[in-house]
């Protein structure tokens, strides 16, 4: 495997070095995408040993993951391990990835935070169950933690995925991708941290009932 990080990043200068140093622990190469970020989130980024590109203005998390991963693909990278950079994921459970990925012969490879006694506030744990509800209505897969942004992608999946919804609906879009381009998943158990800081930065109940409708809406007029 020649693996890379892509970490999509806003306004995240106060976490996104602690994030690409733990990082850096498992897998050298980071790519983070500053979408559209207003504060010093690429300099830091820079300064810890990341590749940096950069929105010009905040286009959502699918377009910022996809611009990691098509940066990826120019660089000659044949894995994908996408990582949040408010720092709730445990960058010490890269390695279960990756190897998730050759032992089960999966494509697509999701960390599942209700895997393990982490303590997940109930308004998480609802627009989750939110998620997993229309992910399973639009493309028959059940999956415990859809909306994880902790993933790897695999070399088919790096190379097919193609990302067109730019919001926290990605996630949704890119089951439905393995769906269709028959992929094999794979579901690993993974250690999240919350704290009022990631909270307010992540999906709402309400931003979760939006991006569902979002989701349906895209779905139907197909």
């Amino acid at each position: 495997m020649k693996p890379v990080i892509v970490i999509p990043a806003y306004n995240e200068e106060t976490r996104i070095g602690a994030v690409i140093r733990g990082a850096k622990q498992y897998v050298p190469d980071i790519i983070v995408v500053t979408d559209g970020s207003s504060d010093h989130t690429a300099n830091i980024a820079e300064a810890s040993g990341a590749r940096v590109i950069a929105h010009a203005e905040n286009c959502g998390a699918g377009a910022a993951t996809m611009t990691g991963i098509q940066a990826a693909r120019i660089l000659g990278f044949d894995t994908v391990i996408t990582v949040d950079a408010d720092g709730q994921h445990a960058t010490a459970d890269i390695p279960k990835l990756l190897e998730a990925l050759q032992t089960q012969h999966a494509d697509l490879v999701i960390a599942n935070r209700f895997g393990r006694k982490n303590n997940i506030p109930l308004i998480r744990r609802l627009a989750n169950g939110i998620g997993n509800f229309v992910t399973f209505a639009v493309t028959g897969i059940y999956l415990p933690d859809t909306q994880c942004g902790f993933k790897v992608f695999g070399p088919k999946a790096l190379a097919e995925i193609e990302l067109k919804m730019s919001g926290f609906e990605f996630c949704t879009e890119i089951i439905r991708e393995a769906a269709r381009k028959h992929w094999k998943i794979a579901s690993v158990p993974s250690k999240v941290v919350y704290s009022e800081y990631t909270l307010a930065k992540g999906q709402s109940f309400a931003s979760g009932l939006q991006t569902a409708c979002k989701i349906l809406l895209r779905t139907f007029l197909r």
